[in-house]
């Protein structure tokens, strides 16, 4: 079932859609591009995707269907998980007895609609359609999800208002928080295995990972509990739930983090998994006493999740050579630093997935275990137990490590004992939280670290920031003198251009009112213009020079001079280079330099 080229050129040369010498050109350019002659033919502008999808339903004599403003039963929708619909771009819009509609793009997908037949256990009828028209029902999956949430929200507060138990709940939690009695665990129990309490919770979770959160906020209030996600970096309100619900949801979620029930006035920390056949999530639980009951704030984590390689974390060129060509060196230290979320964790396992070959044993303490990874002795830090980062690491000593990662460099004895592992034949890695990579030298002098041991042990430092990617679609524009005046308060203009010139990412006489620069555009799938993260870097390798400085316990800044001196390209001129290539705007590198 596949339209070949000259099917396709003979019917549009019979509608006299295009002429041969446009097509002929078009297929040429398919075959050096490696791309579809369709696609070429619709880039070129000579037809359109709804042209190109209903030539090919003739020719393969499918029906096409055009879904670009269709409103799906949800019933129908839900049929195909949205995780098939998305990766296979296939979705089920309408259901007449046994018989299933599915619209597609690709009708040589038979190994799909023999999955779903098989699922649905229903006669498949295929469709083809158009991108666009995917799109409009993909969309559709998380208004159903919404509408479901509410749905659920209404019935669970039909529910308490009848239900006496936890109308008694919510007096005794007000009785606790004025006179500190401890609550019944059998009530709270009750409380958290009602169905649909649990119901809540789980649409809940659903919704979040739907939504690609990487973490969910739940703030009771005066009246009303406040539900914000955190989607690349920025929390956004989800929804405003009832304050009378809260002791269901809080129960709930103590029970699956294995918490204590009757604990209100103390922090408690915990996780748990939620898994269906569609995702697999580790979730971190923060339980917090606060005014008005207790905020719960919990960090997704997919297990399912491969490792990114240091190129698609957005590292490239000297940077990544200096990091890879220490990597290969059998000891000594390398740092990555950052702010709490700047995705330190994800860089080190980048790291360890090079690193990770039969030949070599790895030994991780950490705290927590955020990602799974194979061939990997991982340690979970547990103060309760007496098991910290410096009694977890001066055990794995013993374990004939070649690489050791240190989750977090928090006190002094932590990073003695990791300066230590590293003079005595191992290679560490591990994090620590500072603002640029000079800064961490001090920071561990701070902590008591002789400098001449940082000196000998130190190969190499990483500090990096997120910032939002931007869509495909966004909108182009160059900057205004004002605009440049207001940005130099911040940055040193003259030296970025010099850098987008020698990395010929700009033509050398171009100025900076030559540039091309974007900004988000709003679209109904991406409302602020962004679709996920990509770091910025800056890489300070340990030379000779910065060695002596360490000795002399020179200042962040001087040891900032010198990198620079020697080549080191800063996070802003990194955010810099990736803005005029279009992956970010420079309202984002901003947002996230600006101290």
């Amino acid at each position: 079932m596949r339209v070949e080229p000259q099917q396709l050129k003979a019917f549009l040369l019979d509608a006299n859609l295009l002429k041969e010498g446009q097509f002929n050109e078009a297929e040429k350019v398919a075959r050096e591009t490696n791309q579809r002659i369709g696609d070429v033919l619709i880039s070129q502008g000579l037809i359109t995707q709804e042209e190109l999808a209903k030539l090919e339903a003739y020719i393969l004599g499918i029906p096409f269907v055009n879904l670009e403003k269709e409103k799906i039963d949800p019933e129908a929708l839900k049929i195909i998980p949205e995780p098939i619909a998305r990766t296979h771009n296939i979705v089920s819009f309408r259901r007449r007895g046994n018989n299933l509609e599915v619209a597609m793009l690709d009708p040589e997908d038979l190994g799909t609609i023999d999955f779903i037949k098989k699922k649905a256990n229903l006669k498949i009828l295929p469709r083809l359609t158009t991108v666009q028209g995917i799109k409009n029902v993909l969309r559709q999956y998380h208004q159903s999800l919404e509408a479901e949430f509410g749905e659920i929200i209404s019935r669970q507060a039909r529910t308490l208002d009848k239900d006496a138990l936890v109308e008694k709940e919510t007096a005794a939690i007000k009785s606790a928080r004025e006179e500190e009695l401890p609550l019944e665990d059998a009530e709270l129990e009750k409380v958290a295995q009602d169905l649909p309490i649990i119901k809540i919770v789980d649409t809940l979770l659903r919704h979040a990972i739907l939504q690609r959160a990487s973490d969910i906020h739940i703030e009771p209030f005066e009246k009303d509990i406040l539900v914000r996600y955190r989607i690349d970096g920025i929390l956004r309100e989800a929804m405003i739930l009832p304050k009378r619900v809260l002791a269901g949801i809080v129960a709930r979620i103590k029970v699956l983090a294995n918490l204590k029930l009757d604990e209100h006035r103390l922090p408690q920390d915990g996780r748990f998994k939620a898994e269906t056949e569609d995702y697999k999530y580790s979730i971190r639980v923060s339980v917090l006493p606060v005014f008005d009951g207790e905020k719960v704030v919990m960090r997704l984590l997919a297990e399912s999740t491969t490792a990114l390689t240091l190129e698609e974390l957005g590292i490239s060129g000297e940077a990544l050579e200096k990091i890879q060509t220490n990597l290969r060196k059998p000891v000594g230290m390398i740092l990555i630093t950052g702010p709490t979320g700047s995705g330190k964790t994800t860089t080190l396992y980048a790291m360890m997935e090079i690193l990770n070959t039969p030949e070599i044993n790895i030994s991780t303490v950490e705290d927590p275990v955020e990602y799974r990874m194979p061939r990997t002795n991982q340690t979970q830090v547990n103060p309760k137990i007496g098991l910290t980062f410096a009694s977890g690491l001066r055990s794995l000593v013993r374990q004939d490590p070649d690489v050791i990662m240190v989750g977090e460099i928090r006190d002094n004895e932590t990073a003695s004992l990791a300066i230590n592992a590293s003079l005595t034949g191992h290679l560490v890695l591990s994090t620590i939280h500072t603002n640029s990579a000079a800064g961490s030298i001090p920071r561990l002098i701070d902590m008591k670290v002789e400098p001449f041991l940082i000196s000998s042990t130190l190969n190499v430092i990483l500090a990096q920031r997120l910032v939002r990617r931007l869509t495909d679609d966004k909108a182009a524009y160059k900057f205004k003198p004002s605009e440049l005046k207001n940005i130099a308060k911040y940055c040193n203009l003259e030296k970025i251009l010099t850098v987008l010139k020698e990395e010929k990412i700009v033509k050398p006489q171009d100025a900076w009112e030559d540039i091309n620069f974007y900004r988000p555009k709003s679209s109904k799938e991406c409302p602020e213009g962004y679709r996920g993260r990509v770091g910025i870097y800056e890489v300070l390798a340990v030379s000779s020079a910065i060695k002596e400085l360490i000795v002399k316990e020179a200042t962040a800044d001087q040891i900032q001079a010198q990198a620079q001196k020697e080549g080191m390209m800063t996070m802003t001129e990194d955010g810099f280079i990736k803005a005029a290539q279009g992956l970010t705007s420079v309202e984002e590198i901003l947002r996230v330099i600006i101290e």
